[in-house]
């Protein structure tokens, strides 16, 4: 009985010493907090990148010719280069090709499809973002949306063939 008495008593004691060091000491300085600043906390009208990754990428004449793989910017941030993967299943025999930026046109509403299924339909009427979307000022430019922005474009418009893009030089990262 002695022996849970002593037992009890040392686990209570071990409790509270651990409770008395986990406490933090109140330190002064004479230096004021230095507080954070903090850009926009919203970012109406621009795109996640993170979201362009497997955008699809049409032709003039709506033709699926391939998909945004990657976007490669140079060291101020400004994106240079798009990847767009063209053929292949699930990955394997894709043919990588790299295309300006600028010579891409977003679109923010889906493929319209009209007909009885012979001709692949008619160009979106949609609109359309080149390049990097910037305004004169050289920051983003406004680009209409819907209602309920969704931080990518529905898809992207190249003016080139699959054919055309599959006889371009292969893309590849250097190590």
């Amino acid at each position: 009985m002695l022996t849970k008495s002593i037992a009890a008593g040392l686990a209570g004691a071990a409790l509270l010493a651990t409770a008395a060091f986990a406490q933090n000491p109140t330190v002064t300085t004479d230096k004021a907090p230095t507080a954070a600043t903090a850009t926009t906390t919203t970012a109406s009208g621009q795109w996640r990148t993170s979201k362009m990754d497997g955008l699809k990428v049409y032709n003039e004449a709506n033709e699926n010719i391939g998909t945004i793989n990657d976007l490669l910017m140079d060291k101020s941030g400004d994106i240079k280069i798009a990847v767009i993967g063209v053929g292949g299943f699930l990955g394997m025999g894709e043919h990588l090709v790299a295309v300006p930026y600028e010579k891409l046109k977003f679109v923010n509403e889906a493929v319209a499809y009209t007909g009885t299924g012979t001709n692949p339909g008619a160009k979106p009427a949609a609109t359309t973002t080149t390049g990097a979307a910037t305004g004169t000022d050289n920051k983003p430019a406004a680009t209409t949306t819907s209602s309920t922005s969704k931080w990518y474009p529905d898809h992207a418009v190249f003016n080139a063939s699959k054919d055309e893009l599959k006889n371009m030089p292969q893309f590849k990262y250097s190590e």
